[in-house]
């Protein structure tokens, strides 16, 4: 047995079998160590821990009688099978040891709030979390992708658990899989068919009432109104805050960050991926992500629109016009000019905010976009008195 302790915490390491034949020697070692260094909470490290006897499992009840909210981790799947036949998982928390993936020179293929997705191999695709994620999120977005499949919606189902470097990850089986912007890299004469189909799977989604658990995504705007309210007098934004608030409130399901990248082609198959964001409101909140992916995100710089899709910012934005004309099947360019209007003006909140709360709008580049959708919104307040359609 080995130990470490940093702010309190101890971490202890047990290694090979712990049977009645040593046990009474771990317990005093593993004693000897909490009277020695007083920590105020204990994690048992199990990575090499290859058995453990009911004389063990005592030690970790003592243990546990102490220090209520102690964690066992990474018990391999004999070790765990031990803890969860004996009741042990149901009295605390015990983690499994994950798989280790390795994602050095690994293409990108997605990118989110909580995450970053990449291309493991040719059937995997795998999505890391960001470094302060916890299993909590990645339970959460399995559990919105089973709710998703089960409503049918079209979309890929984590099926493992895995450890990248110091973060969580969730792998995805899409054999032969491209996402919609890998298609449109290789030949953008795929444009008509990624528009077909992206239209397709967004109006399934739109055509299904969301359950309860998710979030209100006009509920979420509203908060992001509030956080850039020192940027507007209050004309302004009382005008932006009622824009929103007078959105009704539909159960409509949304994804919350739909573009190309967050759509796989798997042979005849067309899939949805990285559901975290999963919500419900109006449709036009959908169409403002769009937007900022397809040209509001450039508002300042429209490389950074290049450099997130792969393709021109002309041919991003036709890509979001040709959207437009299908989902709402018209050519009539003033109804889509409406539209796009009203999605811009929710698109440009989102950028603004986004900067502010990262901390980017106190540099020069963050502060250039800060102030550029400041005077995007000025502009387009005036012409729109809701943002329905």
């Amino acid at each position: 047995m080995r130990h470490t302790i940093e702010s309190g915490l101890l971490t202890i390491f047990l290694e090979g079998h712990i049977d009645s034949a040593n046990a009474a020697f771990v317990e005093k070692e593993v004693f000897d160590v909490l009277k020695e260094t007083s920590p105020a909470q204990v994690i048992v490290d199990a990575e090499k821990l290859e058995y453990i006897s009911s004389s063990g499992l005592r030690i970790i009840l003592k243990l546990r009688q102490r220090y209520a909210d102690i964690k066992l981790i990474n018990a391999s799947s004999e070790v765990y099978e031990i803890f969860e036949m004996t009741g042990f998982t149901e009295m605390m928390t015990v983690e499994k040891a994950y798989r280790r993936f390795d994602i050095e020179g690994c293409q990108m293929i997605g990118k989110g709030a909580n995450g970053k997705v990449y291309r493991y191999n040719r059937d995997t695709i795998v999505k890391v979390y960001n470094q302060n994620a916890d299993l909590e999120d990645i339970k959460r977005e399995r559990e919105l992708s089973r709710t998703a499949f089960v409503l049918g919606i079209p979309t890929a189902i984590p099926y493992d658990v895995v450890k990248v470097g110091d973060c969580y990850g969730s792998v995805f089986e899409l054999l032969n899989a491209k996402s919609f912007d890998e298609l449109m890299i290789e030949d953008a004469g795929n444009l008509d068919f990624v528009v077909k189909k992206s239209v397709e799977i967004v109006k399934i989604l739109h055509s299904t009432d969301a359950p309860p658990s998710l979030p209100s995504q006009k509920n979420i705007a509203l908060e992001w109104v509030l956080q850039v309210k020192g940027y507007f007098d209050e004309k302004d934004y009382t005008k932006l805050k009622s824009l929103i608030q007078s959105l009704p409130d539909k159960k409509t399901m949304l994804h919350g960050d739909f573009h190309i990248k967050n759509i796989m082609q798997q042979n005849e198959d067309t899939l949805l991926i990285d559901l975290d964001t999963l919500s419900y409101g109006h449709p036009i909140l959908e169409f403002a992500f769009m937007f900022n992916a397809y040209k509001g995100f450039g508002v300042v710089d429209k490389r950074v629109i290049e450099n997130f899709l792969g393709f021109s910012a002309e041919t991003a934005y036709q890509l979001w016009r040709k959207t437009l004309e299908q989902y709402f099947e018209t050519t009539n360019q003033d109804k889509l000019d409406e539209i796009e209007l009203k999605a811009s003006v929710i698109g440009y909140l989102r950028v603004m905010r986004r900067e502010i709360t990262k901390g980017r709008h106190h540099t020069p580049e963050g502060s250039a976009t800060v102030n550029a959708c400041k005077e995007m919104l000025l502009s387009l307040l005036p012409q729109c008195d809701t943002l329905e359609f």
